[in-house]
């Protein structure tokens, strides 16, 4: 560690988010831990983005926020990851931010109570709840609750427990995800959970919402709960797309396997062996001792007809 309190590197990744980005940064500048430092990886922005990051960067300091172009490959999810490789970035722990969602202020102070007791080695990761907001900051709902089962590979493997805006991750989980050779993944909080998960690593997922996470058209993602949403993640399933993402993941772990735990490495192998299998009976057979798992009923349902129709 570089000392106590414990230093932070903010990781965010910008692109045209103009319109929001200053409160983001204002809840930022609020955080009770006020030992961080942010970064921030523009991927190409034509809007007032970069104007509003220099005019913070000048009222911080350059110590405070440090400015880096992103790789333009048009994937939000390899300009997170990109940053997260910096060599210049150097902190006792990391966050994921969006550009337009908003911090309480206890966020960073909450998740490293629960990650500063831990041995330095352990990879671990805090993540949370989120509270919805409107493109006017007025609350709209909350977030499912995901702890109907503790965090595990098994889960992680079919299932990102939470959004990478929530999360804060150790040094330790932050080297895994450097040593991947090959970055094209789904997403990179799926992938964050999927390395620490599968090293046999620390998560501790905080059911108190710690971020208000704004919806508004141009989201990535949006809202995952409720009839409409559940609708649409089951269009996505037998379309192939959830597929696709589970082969992203495969195919990235496989690079990883000297990192995961021989049990993970096995249950990476029975996942494979399932999408090669014809026989749907085999295929329910290979899922049931994978162990694989979803967080909610309705959504185990939905996965465990994705296995017999060879759709994971």
């Amino acid at each position: 560690m570089t000392g106590w309190p414990p230093q932070v590197a903010i990781l965010m990744a910008t692109f045209n988010g103009a319109e929001f980005l200053p409160q983001q940064l204002d809840s930022i500048a609020a955080q009770t831990h006020e030992n961080w430092r942010l970064w921030v990886s523009d991927d190409g922005s034509a809007d007032a983005t970069l104007d509003i990051l220099r005019r913070y960067q000048q009222a911080w300091s350059p110590d405070k926020l440090g400015l880096l172009a992103g790789p333009r490959r048009g994937r939000h999810s390899a300009n997170f990851l990109s940053l997260a490789a910096q060599p210049d970035i150097s902190a006792d722990y990391y966050a994921w931010s969006d550009q337009d969602d908003v911090w309480l202020p206890p966020k960073m102070a909450r998740a490293l109570e629960r990650l500063a007791p831990l041995k330095a080695e352990l990879p671990a990761l805090y993540c949370s709840r989120t509270i919805w907001i409107d493109q006017e900051d007025r609350d709209i709902g909350l977030s499912p609750l995901m702890n109907n089962h503790p965090p595990s590979f098994a889960n992680a493997l079919v299932q990102c427990l939470a959004g990478g805006h929530t999360m804060v991750f150790n040094q330790a989980a932050r080297s895994l995800i450097i040593a991947c050779p090959d970055r094209s993944v789904a997403s990179h909080d799926w992938w964050t959970y999927q390395l620490v998960t599968g090293s046999g690593g620390r998560v501790f997922y905080d059911p108190e919402p710690m971020v208000k996470y704004r919806q508004h058209k141009d989201n990535i993602s949006g809202k995952n709960r409720g009839l409409a949403a559940r609708s649409s993640r089951f269009k996505r399933l037998l379309a192939g797309a959830f597929k696709e993402y589970i082969g992203l993941s495969l195919e990235a772990l496989k690079g990883q396997a000297s990192n995961l735990t021989p049990e993970n490495r096995a249950k990476l192998k029975i996942l494979a062996d399932l999408r090669a299998q014809s026989n749907p009976i085999k295929r329910l057979r290979l899922f049931q001792e994978g162990g694989f798992h979803r967080q909610h009923r309705a959504e185990q349902m939905a996965l465990v007809l994705a296995a017999f129709l060879g759709r994971i």
